[in-house]
């Protein structure tokens, strides 16, 4: 009986999956919204393991085959897909990086893990008709799955220039607990969720 209840109050493991917006690209460790969501729930006496496997300039296609393999070792109960910013940087087709985050969920729920989605938009200059398809593709496809979705992580940076690095495009740590309060509520009722 005893090994059972450990087993069921083992704390949850949450994997990261992203690319330079959750990889505290130009930041001090511990400065981006992963690091800070690790605090919050320690604050919230959640207990989650949080493992963050972000790279920079990670697409979809380079989550799909990394994520095999991060399953087998960290067996999480719930993956968070930061993914499709540097699809869209390059221009790629918005068909395949669903295909790509089809594929990652098929592969989570066969691994019993759930799925989260966080969205993202792309700058006005990539043209109206992609950047509408592009973002409308995350709402179709946390419906598609039934995941959450954080339809726009940055939400409350994005048009605020003084929040990012010289590159435009990577925000500074300033940004980032702005960045968490768009998440935190979706992460938390995904955590919670069994």
């Amino acid at each position: 009986m005893a090994a059972a209840t450990s087993a069921y109050s083992a704390p949850k493991t949450v994997l990261v999956l992203g690319d330079s917006l959750s990889a505290e690209y130009g930041l001090s460790r511990g400065t981006g919204w992963v690091a800070l969501a690790e605090q919050k729930l320690k604050q919230n006496n959640i207990d989650a393991l949080v493992v963050n496997a972000s790279v920079s300039g990670e697409t979809t296609s380079g989550g799909r085959s990394r994520l095999p393999a991060l399953l087998a070792k960290h067996k999480p109960d719930l993956v968070v897909i930061e993914l499709g910013a540097n699809d869209g940087l390059r221009g790629l087709p918005v068909a395949a990086a669903k295909a790509n985050l089809l594929a990652m969920n098929e592969a989570a729920t066969k691994a019993n893990a759930r799925v989260m989605l966080i969205g993202m938009r792309m700058p006005p200059n990539y043209g109206r008709d992609y950047a509408d398809k592009f973002f409308a593709m995350y709402g179709a496809l946390s419906k598609e799955i039934k995941a959450p979705l954080v339809p726009f992580m940055l939400d409350g940076v994005a048009e605020k220039p003084q929040l990012f690095q010289p590159d435009r495009l990577h925000p500074l740590a300033d940004a980032h607990p702005i960045i968490l309060a768009n998440i935190w509520p979706t992460l938390q009722k995904a955590i919670k969720a069994k």
